[in-house]
């Protein structure tokens, strides 16, 4: 009765603002207070409205301290059962996708992906077009600011043949619960002609990096590598030039990954013969030129898993087995008491009513 009181004193706009900054709990327990309430928490717009004021908050909150990067210790913030045992997963705004992938991708039961919201503990299935034995896939999943909308990017490739066939790609909207194909032609960043034929290497985990309205990885056409992104609101692809002789001195033993650091696009590169890191952050996106260096010793051979929200490199260690971050100023490692065998990492996630909508 409070709340029916409340909206009936207060201005409609006055009342929305004050819904948004209300913990997912209470919005999901307040669609009962009236019809017009029911229709405004489920309403899209509203969804995205309330998560950009989670986000805001949050972001707020961090820039108090650290310079704008939050310093806190890495723990496990949440503990949930995913939806499906997952062969890539990965998250954007706060909402995660799963692919149920197996080595009997060829079945259609084993051919779905998985959006998940667990803040309101709901999912939505969605069928995934199968795949031949030798396929490899990398996936992307990227918001899609002028529409309000999610976009997952699927690429197809085909390391295991002995001449490989160009990459394909496939574009699934979560509003219209549709997918189709898109042709790959990456615009090149000199005004030459547009890549028309992109492979693959199977290195690094099965996702696509999503920064500045746009999705990112690093394929190879005729020898050159370059990173090949896909713009989510005209849905083209383009290239950016990696550094110059990044891989010099770099014969073998040695990983490359694509991640956010510090708000900066970045390639990460392990030498795991000399046990380096170098992190190339690219100050101005898209400008070849703006390309930095860092390079940082490491002690002994590593895997890569992301990069936390204030700067450190989160890694696995070998003999003996344990996760840790590594701040790669101070050169300080954390162990961390986290199985990443078996759970997913995501550097920011608040809660939000994603899916609320019934799409």
């Amino acid at each position: 009765m409070s709340q029916l009181l409340l909206s009936q004193r207060l201005p409609d706009d006055l009342v929305y603002e004050i819904l948004t900054l209300l913990p997912v709990k209470s919005l999901i327990r307040f669609r009962c207070v009236s019809k017009s309430w029911y229709c405004t928490i489920t309403d899209r717009n509203f969804i995205m409205a309330q998560f950009d004021r989670s986000k805001s908050l949050f972001n707020n909150n961090s820039k108090d301290n650290n310079n704008g990067y939050i310093n806190r210790t890495f723990t496990e913030i949440s503990r949930f059962q995913a939806p499906c045992y997952f062969g890539a997963a990965g998250c954007c705004r706060s909402m995660f996708y799963f692919v149920n992938e197996t080595e009997y991708k060829v079945e259609k039961e084993n051919n779905i992906m998985y959006f998940w919201n667990p803040s309101i503990r709901k999912f939505k299935k969605v069928q995934l077009t199968l795949l031949n034995i030798r396929d490899a896939v990398v996936y992307g999943l990227a918001y899609h600011y002028q529409n309000n909308d999610y976009k997952v990017l699927r690429i197809i490739f085909y390391h295991r043949n002995v001449k490989p066939k160009p990459a394909e790609a496939e574009i699934y909207t979560l509003s219209t619960d549709s997918w189709r194909r898109v042709v790959i032609s990456v615009e090149s960043s000199s005004g030459s002609k547009p890549i028309e034929s992109v492979h693959y290497e199977l290195q690094g985990p099965p996702r696509i990096v999503f920064f500045n309205g746009a999705l990112h990885r690093i394929p190879c056409s005729q020898g050159h590598k370059f990173i090949m992104y896909f713009d989510v609101n005209d849905e083209r692809f383009c290239e950016i030039l990696l550094p110059q002789n990044y891989l010099d001195g770099l014969i073998s033993r040695y990983s490359q990954h694509l991640a956010v650091f510090k708000g900066l696009l970045a390639l990460i590169v392990f030498d795991r013969n000399s046990k380096i890191c170098h992190i190339w952050m690219m100050k101005e996106y898209g400008v070849a030129e703006s390309w930095i260096k860092k390079s940082v010793p490491m002690k002994e051979d590593l895997r890569f898993l992301g990069i936390t929200f204030n700067g450190e490199l989160l890694i696995q260690k070998f003999n003996p087995f344990r996760t840790l971050t590594f701040h790669p100023e101070s050169l300080n490692e954390e162990i961390l008491e986290i199985p990443f065998y078996k759970c997913m990492y995501t550097d920011f996630w608040v809660e939000s009513l994603l899916l609320l909508d019934g799409i």
